[in-house]
């Protein structure tokens, strides 16, 4: 295993090509943007055939890397000018597909670093039809930073994110401060900001943040958690884990009007 898998806070080694020359690339951004701690840590696992098939067809269509290089059209990038609701860590994908199913007049921009994961979500789209889904590759923080306009998102989900459980990576949890009020410019008045997360630990400061952050506003009357909405699938891996007793809860927050809107 390597250094950066132990120690997370460890400098990450040069990263090695895929076998994918037209698919996603290891790190699509390079050197070009200041390095920085990361909420993710790649994951290396085996592509499968069909994971491989999919990005070899697919990527050029449905794929794009992340790589702070260029601002995203999304009108040009989905092929009509229908919500776009930016998903952060998809896993496998499967969630992801079973909304875009559900919901055909909203895109989906799902964005994640793991390769049999794109492939495998990619699959899901092409095997379904589901021309609403574009996957892309990278670091989310470029992504919102560089590459989309501002007020050009209609949702945001972060579903189940690392929990970087010990305290010394705490400062690697994605739902921070810093990260709300960069997601907050990308964000139309009204977006839903919709996390979830089975480590309560998370869930609490999650609650603690959004709640205390000036551009958001809770759904919930009560400041509190929300129930679980029927647009976001219960996963097999969610699934298992409430069987062991585990608590997920969901937070559902608002981006209010700016102030020049109140």
């Amino acid at each position: 295993m390597s250094d950066s898998l132990n120690n997370p806070d460890a400098p990450a080694k040069p990263a090695q090509r895929l076998r994918f020359p037209d698919g996603p690339t290891p790190d699509p951004a390079g050197s070009h943007f200041e390095r920085r701690i990361r909420s993710f840590q790649p994951r290396r696992s085996r592509v499968t055939a069909g994971q491989a098939d999919a990005l070899e067809r697919l990527w050029p269509k449905w794929g794009l890397d992340i790589d702070g290089q260029r601002n995203l059209d999304l009108t040009e990038l989905f092929g009509n000018d229908n919500p776009v609701v930016l998903e952060i860590g998809f896993g496998m994908g499967e969630a992801t597909a079973q909304m875009a199913a559900d919901a055909p007049a909203t895109n989906i921009l799902a964005a994640d670093v793991h390769t049999p994961g794109q492939g495998n979500l990619l699959n899901l789209a092409d095997h379904h039809g589901l021309s609403n889904i574009r996957v892309a590759n990278g670091d989310a923080i470029i992504l919102l930073r560089e590459m989309l306009a501002p007020d050009s998102l209609d949702g945001l989900r972060v579903y189940f994110p690392d929990p970087w459980p010990k305290k010394r990576h705490h400062k690697r949890r994605l739902i921070q401060e810093e990260f709300l009020s960069l997601a907050a410019t990308r964000l139309k008045p009204g977006a839903t900001v919709h996390c979830a997360t089975d480590w309560e630990p998370y869930a609490e400061q999650m609650l603690e943040v959004l709640g205390a952050h000036p551009d958001f506003e809770n759904s919930q009357p009560d400041g509190g958690f929300a129930p679980r909405p029927d647009f976001r699938p219960l996963t097999r891996f969610e699934g298992q884990g409430l069987d062991k007793g585990h608590v997920v809860n969901d937070l559902l927050f608002r981006r209010v009007p700016h102030d020049d809107q109140d």
